[in-house]
């Protein structure tokens, strides 16, 4: 089955010639969106339409992009709030231990330094403080972790775990 990755979402419509503005959701937004590269737009109402990038642009914190099949403002309204979307397989493997995917944490196994587990990775939650690990526990909780080295030491995805170090009280 594909699993399909969020790297970026379409916020508004920019201007009267279909260029739209896009919150990014990938670390490496000049590699994903660049001329050429096509995007599985999933809108609001579920259907899937596929984007072309034709030009893109910085502007603030957004990225302003043009896609081929986006002619004006009109057609880039009805795109308003769509997920862009690509297929995790196509993703280059990284050669740094320390850079992964976020797709590739969900589902390992959180431990502390002594091996005890604490729960699994449900996904990587964005806050205005940075990101968190959202954890399920063993007894049907929750908890959210800040992904910071000095909490989150070790992240070992082909061992399926990431160990943690967290201050007292966290966890309880």
């Amino acid at each position: 089955m594909t699993e399909l990755l969020l790297v970026g979402r379409i916020a508004k419509a920019h201007g009267i010639a279909g260029e739209l503005a896009i919150d990014v959701h990938t670390d490496s937004p000049d590699e994903r969106f660049v001329p050429g590269a096509v995007f599985d737009a999933r809108l609001r109402d579920r259907t899937v339409r596929t984007l072309t990038v034709s030009t893109v642009r910085v502007h603030a914190t957004r990225l302003l992009v043009r896609f081929d099949e986006v002619p004006d403002r009109t057609v880039a309204e009805s795109l308003r709030g769509a997920q862009l979307l690509v297929d995790a397989a196509d993703l280059p493997p990284s050669d740094d231990p320390d850079e992964f995917y976020e797709h590739e944490l969900e589902g390992l196994a959180a431990v502390l330094a002594d091996g005890t587990e604490v729960g699994t990775v449900r996904e990587i939650a964005r806050s205005p403080g940075g990101e968190l690990l959202v954890l399920d526990r063993p007894d049907g909780t929750e908890a959210l972790v800040p992904f910071v080295r000095e909490i989150v030491p070790e992240v070992d995805v082909k061992g399926g775990r990431v160990v943690l170090d967290p201050p007292e009280g966290l966890l309880s």
